[in-house]
């Protein structure tokens, strides 16, 4: 599995954009800021702050609030909106696509539907069934006009498009890379972008420009655990063994390093150092929560 800045808690937005605001996201939806801080208040919502103190909200967020939204239309009752929308979050912090998601009512069930799997959320009689896909075009535009606090693209900086490149991953994919293009041109330095681009490509199938741009970001910061990773990936699909346990043993914080570490040990005997991996998988796995 490759890795993007979005699979690591410790993963972390540059500087500057940091997802939508209330006002945006009140007008985008239909809702008020009051029903939006609501859900905040009640814990179902926890949005960053910016740096004046405001929420920004991410498209996680904006999908809840949609559904929320749905519920309240339907006119179901407190109590049961509160459990459905409890589960639904759980739901959704696992779904790594939200573009491709559908929420609908299934005669008294409300289900959720990607593109391998549908499930049961809560039982109730609701009227809600929207495409997701259509939300994320509103989105992404979204997006495009709030990047970096409504200036102009021409004025945005590499940490601010690379911001935007995190955003339209989430809800304009075929966009994100021109954002992350745009971020290391305007600084080759800027890591996290190089990283988040080379995985784009080697999605893709390009491993010679995922390749570069993980080099590129090694060149920077050799310590770079998911330039590491990544880059061990990539040798890993070449059937190149060797090289790919050389550069899972420089991410030791990954958990699927350690993994991917121990399937190789095992291939080449060494059953201990393969235990000794798989146990630190599961370590990992445990204490960050993955």
């Amino acid at each position: 599995m490759i890795l993007s800045q979005f699979d690591l808690p410790s993963s972390k937005r540059s500087a500057g954009v940091n997802g939508y605001g209330t006002q945006d996201v009140a007008k985008l939806l239909g809702l008020t800021p009051t029903q939006i801080r609501h859900y905040v208040r009640r814990g179902l919502l926890l949005p960053q702050l910016n740096a004046r103190g405001h929420y920004r909200f991410s498209f996680q967020d904006v999908v809840f609030l949609r559904a929320a939204k749905g519920l309240t239309d339907a006119a179901i009752s407190v109590r049961q909106s509160y459990r459905a929308l409890a589960k639904l979050k759980q739901d959704l912090a696992q779904i790594k696509n939200l573009s491709s998601v559908r929420i609908y009512a299934n005669g008294n069930v409300v289900e959720v539907q990607d593109d391998e799997t549908n499930w049961e959320v809560e039982s109730g009689q609701l009227t809600m069934n929207f495409s997701i896909e259509a939300l994320a075009a509103n989105v992404a535009d979204l997006a495009w006009s709030a990047a970096g606090g409504d200036k102009p693209l021409d004025q945005l900086d590499s940490d601010e498009w690379y911001n935007l490149g995190l955003d339209l991953e989430e809800v304009d994919p075929e966009q994100a890379p021109d954002a992350y293009r745009e971020a290391v041109r305007l600084d080759p330095a800027n890591t996290d972008a190089q990283v988040n681009l080379g995985r784009l490509y080697q999605l893709s199938g390009d491993l010679k420009s995922a390749k570069r741009h993980y080099q590129l970001a090694l060149a920077v910061r050799p310590g770079h655990e998911l330039a590491n990773y990544n880059l061990g990936t990539i040798y890993d699909e070449l059937d190149e063994s060797g090289q790919a346990a050389t550069f899972y043993a420089k991410a030791p914080g990954v958990p699927d390093a350690h993994y991917n570490l121990a399937r190789i040990k095992e291939l080449q005997g060494d059953e201990l150092s393969a235990r000794r991996h798989l146990q630190l998988y599961h370590t990992l796995i445990d204490r960050e929560g993955y």
